[in-house]
């Protein structure tokens, strides 16, 4: 019996660098192109996409960049960030396999003592989760209004029970995670000024649809994604389509903190 645990790196709680996407980072370096890479890791293309979305999403500066154009036709890069990054997770991977060797020699597990011991995690299933930096907080007898400043400069407006502000010791200029799901994001090629949501505007860069349920990520600036999932027909009755311009809008209600 062995001693064996895998190395997660977190941003701000969230789980940011784990195994399987440093070995997608690895393989983006070395073919360039994130559908060989995914094929080397393997997981889906789809997969692939979300991952490095997610990296990005929670990362102050973009890890991974597409490029576009050119003799080749572009491809995907690791930036100067994402290698350094890169390099320091070898650094801690190996401390990290010593201590577990460290570990195994100290402690015997045999012993069956450590039947009783479990991993409690929790995960969180929301689609959109987002870096941002806290403008401000307005407190009230009940709820919190908490403006929210991502790293496009555009803004999100939360409201949150005055409870979980003082629970998370929520104050200005702090960096948090603005979380929401993708089946509150609603998407709308017009803009609605009477409309009292939080409205992003941004360009569609992927759609996935299937019979029933369309998947559309709308890109809003440096690297910052949103999703929406929506139905099919609802989609095709907007005739959206990749580089189409919308607007996103999200309820401040929607809107959860994290730290």
């Amino acid at each position: 019996m062995e001693l064996s645990s895998k190395l997660t790196l977190e941003m701000l709680g969230k789980p940011f660098l784990l195994e399987k996407r440093i070995e997608l980072l690895h393989a983006i370096e070395a073919h360039g192109s994130i559908s060989k890479a995914a094929k080397a890791v393997p997981m889906s293309y789809k997969s692939a996409w979300e991952a490095v979305d997610t990296m990005n999403a929670l990362s102050p500066e973009p890890i991974v960049c597409r490029e576009t154009g050119g003799k080749d036709g572009g491809g995907t890069t690791i930036t100067a960030y994402g290698q350094k990054l890169l390099k320091n997770y070898a650094v801690l991977k190996e401390e990290h396999n010593r201590f577990l060797e460290k570990l195994s020699e100290l402690t015997d597990i045999e012993s069956g003592a450590f039947k009783t011991i479990g991993r409690l995690a929790m995960q969180i299933s929301a689609r959109n989760q987002i870096q941002a930096e806290v403008v401000s907080v307005d407190s009230q007898n009940v709820n919190a209004n908490i403006l929210l400043r991502l790293k496009s400069g555009k803004e999100l407006l939360s409201t949150i029970t005055k409870e979980a502000v003082e629970n998370l010791h929520i104050e200005e200029d702090q960096t948090v995670i603005a979380i929401f799901k993708s089946s509150t994001v609603l998407l709308s090629m017009k803009v609605d000024e009477k409309n009292q949501d939080n409205r992003l505007e941004g360009i569609v860069s992927k759609v996935d649809k299937d019979v029933e349920n369309t998947k559309v990520v709308v890109d809003i600036g440096e690297h910052d994604t949103i999703v929406s999932v929506m139905p099919t027909a609802v989609l095709e009755k907007m005739e959206l389509s990749e580089g189409s311009s919308v607007t996103a809008m999200i309820k401040a209600n929607d809107i959860m903190i994290g730290k």
